[in-house]
């Protein structure tokens, strides 16, 4: 893979692009807490659910890994799946980097 074709390099020293993985890992807390909050779902609720689906993470596990932010995409997905979140907007995504103070736009 060519240096410029790689997204995991920082190259980009535009202030108004967020760098930091720090900034990204607060928007997945951020959307995901939004989103259990929404439902009235707590981490038991969350593991219960994924459980149906047969994926098996504690509540403690989940807490852990949302509160930071970090997990892979297949359990990010599983969890929009059973939370029955239709979408991601763009428009949320700005807004909350802009309330981080790391405006994308």
């Amino acid at each position: 893979m060519s240096k410029n074709n790689d997204e995991t390099t920082n190259e980009n020293k535009d202030s108004t692009v967020p760098s930091l993985a720090a900034d990204w890992r607060q928007l997945v807390q951020r959307l995901l807490k939004a989103e259990m909050s929404k439902r009235g779902t707590k981490y038991q609720d969350l593991s219960d659910r994924l459980s149906n689906i047969g994926i098996h993470q504690s509540a403690d596990n989940l807490r852990n890994k949302i509160n930071k932010g970090i997990m892979g995409a297949d359990l990010l997905l599983q969890i929009m799946y059973v939370l029955n979140m239709r979408k991601i907007e763009r428009d949320d995504i700005i807004e909350i980097f802009s309330d981080l103070g790391s405006p994308l736009e």
